[in-house]
């Protein structure tokens, strides 16, 4: 059952295997998971869209379209629920509180600096859109190409190069000294 394409799998839950569907969990949970906590910076938050991103999965199942790649379909699905989540939490969560540890290895000051360009990159990132800061966080943070955030956010690849720029040099306004 492993080796069954995503659609295979979605057609026999469509027949009513729930097995089939307990296999797309399996094989899209992490992602889906990781695609929510990039955004939302928050585990619990992360776990609430995901499950909410099955649940969707599940009553839509006639609604995708193979024409496209599930795992396509069902990122969307996730990207869009943590970001309709973090406009209604309307938080302010930091985004990368793990980069002052990849510094352990250095000298305290070095460390120190570290810190603190996180703190500034962090406090630059909440001042932006949500929008700015997906395309920002899918790119730099979760390391998608460019045909993946598109993917992702339903937009062609000639938009997310566009939007991807505009948010970069909005960054850029907002940190003055750390080019």
């Amino acid at each position: 059952m492993g080796d069954e394409s995503d659609f295979t799998l979605l057609q026999r839950y469509r027949n009513g295997e729930s097995a089939a569907f307990r296999e797309l969990v399996q094989r899209y949970q992490r992602p889906v998971y990781n695609a929510a906590y990039w955004i939302l910076h928050n585990g619990e938050d992360a776990q609430d869209v995901a499950q909410a991103v099955f649940l969707r999965v599940a009553e839509r199942a006639d609604d995708y379209d193979p024409a496209y790649k599930f795992f396509s379909w069902i990122y969307r699905i996730a990207v869009n629920e943590a970001l309709n989540l973090h406009r209604r939490l309307d938080r302010e969560e930091p985004l990368d509180e793990g980069a002052e540890f990849e510094a352990d290895g250095a000298d305290p000051s070095h460390r120190i600096e570290v810190a603190e360009r996180a703190r500034l990159l962090q406090e630059a990132l909440n001042k932006m859109s949500t929008t700015d800061r997906a395309v920002l966080t899918l790119r730099h943070f979760a390391e998608f190409s460019y045909r993946e955030i598109g993917d992702a956010l339903d937009l062609d690849e000639k938009t997310v190069k566009s939007r991807l720029f505009e948010a970069r040099q909005r960054l850029k306004a907002l940190l003055p000294g750390l080019h």
